[in-house]
């Protein structure tokens, strides 16, 4: 019995080894899955790799979350610097009070016999036996005059529409908003404030449209003060910190000229509205609208905005009549072509087409003028 041995074939050729490419910012990465050139699998052991961004490489760079920016810190303000009322009292208080003090002292000088015998028998009072000035006579005359003066300085008049903030000692007291004849402490320091809705027109700002063209606009405020404490205290002037607000504003939002559509002139004005009231309420301010009353180019750009606005106005005026010279032509060539009156070839055609653009474009320059 014969046995056959069986041989396996030997690849023709060398055996290419299995080349890897590997650094320190990549794993092994089989070079024969980039350049295969033959038909036949090659095994070589593989394994999970990841491969990481290299500079250079053409690999994909990783996706990044973006950076979300971090939000403004708003204003803040003392939180016990609230508005809350005053503690005051009628003016008959104080009318009474300095009628006191008076009878006080006018009764004092009949004690005293310093008082005129003609004021003595006018008011009906008894002879006084005179006793003279001494320091219960004092102490009195201090006691009245003191009443009537506390009593008639502590009177005021509250108007509608104002308010006044009290303070004492560099202490905020309380916000008086009546109105009519009161008594307040005098040793309290008034401020007033006006508290009626306000319209602010203010002087020409520096602002900006969407192209970056410098402007300048007259900005329209309507607003009020809401809290009275804040707005006097809070901030040295509240006016100024307001004028400074819009003006902030301006220079982040972008203001069209007139004549752009309507729907951007109004998202202008929501925006700066949105701002100003955002800045401006923590003061105590309440801002209702904030819109462009007049924009107007810089002086720095306007002559410059001026030649291109009559250059594109002149280029649309000759686009304009190269359009009316063109029908004008393709009509009469088509008339006379259609009725028979002229038969013309290319040449012909061309040469027709020449003379009456000339004439129609001399025409109508000489009809501009």
């Amino acid at each position: 019995m014969t046995t056959t041995a069986s041989h396996t074939p030997e690849p023709e050729g060398p055996v290419r080894p299995a080349r890897l490419i590997q650094n320190e910012a990549t794993t092994e990465i089989p070079v024969h899955l980039l350049f295969r050139d033959e038909a036949g699998p090659v095994s070589v052991p593989l394994r999970p790799t990841v491969v990481a961004r290299r500079q250079g490489t053409g690999e994909q760079p990783r996706l990044r979350r973006p950076v979300q920016p971090k939000p403004r810190p708003e204003p803040q303000i003392d939180p016990e610097l609230v508005e809350r009322p005053a503690w005051v009292l009628p003016g008959a208080a104080g009318v009474l009070a300095g009628v006191c003090g008076a009878a006080g002292c006018l009764a004092t000088s009949w004690w005293a016999g310093v008082l005129p015998p003609l004021a003595v028998h006018a008011l009906g009072l008894p002879t006084s036996a005179g006793a003279g000035l001494g320091p219960a006579q004092w102490a009195a005359y201090t006691g009245a005059g003191a009443v009537g003066l506390f009593g008639l300085g502590g009177l005021t008049r509250g108007r509608t529409g104002r308010a006044w903030v009290l303070g004492l000692f560099g202490r905020y007291r309380g916000t008086v908003r009546r109105t009519g004849l009161m008594w307040v402490n005098p040793l309290l320091l008034r401020r007033r404030v006006d508290v009626r809705l306000r319209h602010w027109r203010s002087e020409p700002m520096p602002a900006a449209d969407g192209n970056g063209v410098a402007l300048r606009a007259v900005v329209l405020v309507v607003w009020r003060v809401k809290d009275t404490a804040r707005a006097t205290l809070g901030v040295e002037d509240h006016e100024s910190y307001l004028r400074e607000c819009v003006e902030a504003a301006l220079a982040r939002v972008p203001v069209e000229m007139p004549g752009a559509t309507r729907g951007s002139v109004e998202a202008a004005s929501e925006t700066l509205t949105r701002l100003v009231v955002r800045d401006a309420g923590a003061v105590g301010v309440e801002v209702f609208s904030v819109r462009p009353a007049r924009v107007e180019y810089a002086p720095e750009v306007a002559a410059a905005m001026h030649r291109r606005r009559i250059a594109a106005l002149d280029a649309q005026d000759r686009a304009t009549m190269v359009t009316s010279v063109v029908d004008s032509v393709e009509d009469t060539v088509t008339r006379l072509t259609m009725r028979g009156l002229v038969e013309l070839d290319d040449y012909e055609r061309k040469a027709l087409v020449k003379d009456l653009t000339v004439a129609f474009c001399a025409g109508r320059g000489e009809a501009a003028p």
